[in-house]
């Protein structure tokens, strides 16, 4: 789906990753429907504080492997110039630097590659396990 890119935009990005967590069998509460909610939310806050272009929107996309019992989160902006920097301690100021420390220690893998719609910008992904996992149903 496609989010302004603004804060009210990432939330409701977030709460859109919830819900679609638990119509496919990762309840609210579950340790893997925390986990891969707080990924994507860090991964959206990220694509609006960092990857924002005035009048560009951000794209999630949240694919399911039942066989594998992995959810992966995708999150694109169009500002390919910058990229994600490998997490590292965060800033002694407080204000920042914890995003990706929090989605590599939570993720099973994650990166970035660029955008797949062949526009310009980048891709940031990451795969957690999600136990409980069903096949999900098409989107109508």
């Amino acid at each position: 789906m496609r989010f302004s890119s603004t804060p009210r935009g990432a939330r409701l990005a977030r709460r859109l990753c919830g819900h679609r967590l638990d119509v496919w069998g990762v309840p609210y509460g579950s340790d893997a429907h925390d986990v891969v909610t707080l990924v994507a939310a860090e991964l959206c806050a990220n694509a609006v504080r960092h990857g924002h272009v005035a009048g560009r929107d951000f794209h999630l996309l949240l694919t399911a492997d039942a066989a594998a019992g992995t959810v992966r989160v995708e999150v694109s902006d169009t500002r390919g110039e910058r990229l994600p920097a490998p997490p590292s301690s965060p800033s002694a100021d407080g204000e920042g630097g914890r995003g990706l420390l929090l989605v590599a220690a939570l993720a099973d893998r994650w990166g970035c590659c660029p955008r797949r719609s062949g526009g310009p910008g980048k891709t940031v992904w990451a795969e957690c396990a999600a136990p409980g996992l069903i096949s999900p149903p098409p989107l109508p």
